[in-house]
């Protein structure tokens, strides 16, 4: 199966994922606040989350309020999740990935649970990182060029070995076996083009779930000039 992703899609004021924005009880940062709640048709804070987004909003929080606060969603019906997973390209949670070690593996950890949960893709965005769980069997086409990307990614095996194939990478890999303790594709970067050509798509197939993270760039205008 075919499969086409761009990660950071989210992330441009012109992108045109149509996006479920989470956002989780750690810091927020106020340039992807904006951009992402701008383009989300479904917004909602997990507990404590709020007390972020209240704070970081103060003088126009009128333009900033969740359709959902919430940290328990097992009593959505059936229905009401069916319609709202068709009207949403992409689920986007800001936060998770920074503080303690066993919280931010604990987020990983919640990227595996959502694979049979629903089909959409689920990224995790924090700082100057991003991470997103490849399903087994299909054939990603990754877009990369966006301007957003920044200099690394990463290819790890969290749950098991994973035989992987990619393209696309300055380090790819040919149909073999990643596992902690062998290999891991960690601070790998994009296939080099020349100055003005685009990226070409990353292209992986994997065999097992397989952790998907890539560097954002950090200057401020980047996401602001887009």
């Amino acid at each position: 199966m075919d499969e086409e992703f761009t990660p950071l899609d989210c992330l441009l004021p012109s992108g045109t994922q149509r996006i479920c924005l989470i956002i989780l009880n750690q810091p927020i940062d106020p340039g992807f606040l904006s951009t992402v709640w701008s383009k989300a048709l479904l917004r909602a804070c997990a507990d404590g989350a709020a007390n972020h987004l209240y704070d970081i909003t103060a003088g126009h929080r009128d333009s900033f309020l969740p359709d959902y606060i919430s940290g328990d969603f097992d009593s959505i019906s059936a229905e009401v999740k069916a319609f709202y997973s068709e009207k949403v390209d992409t689920i986007v949670t800001l936060g998770g990935l920074a503080g303690r070690l066993d919280q931010t593996m604990a987020s990983v950890e919640t990227l595996y649970h959502a694979l049979s949960i629903t089909q959409l893709p689920l990224v995790v965005i924090q700082g100057g990182s991003l991470a997103f769980l490849l399903r087994p069997e299909r054939i990603y086409r990754l877009g990369v060029s966006t301007g957003l990307e920044g200099p690394w990614c990463s290819l790890i095996p969290v749950g098991g070995p994973c035989r992987t194939h990619t393209t696309g990478l300055k380090w790819n890999l040919e149909d073999q076996v990643l596992q902690f303790g062998i290999l891991v594709s960690t601070s790998n970067t994009y296939e080099p083009v020349a100055p003005g050509d685009a990226r070409k798509p990353v292209t992986v197939t994997t065999d097992q779930p397989l952790l998907w993270s890539m560097g954002i760039r950090q200057d401020s205008d980047a996401v602001k000039s887009e």
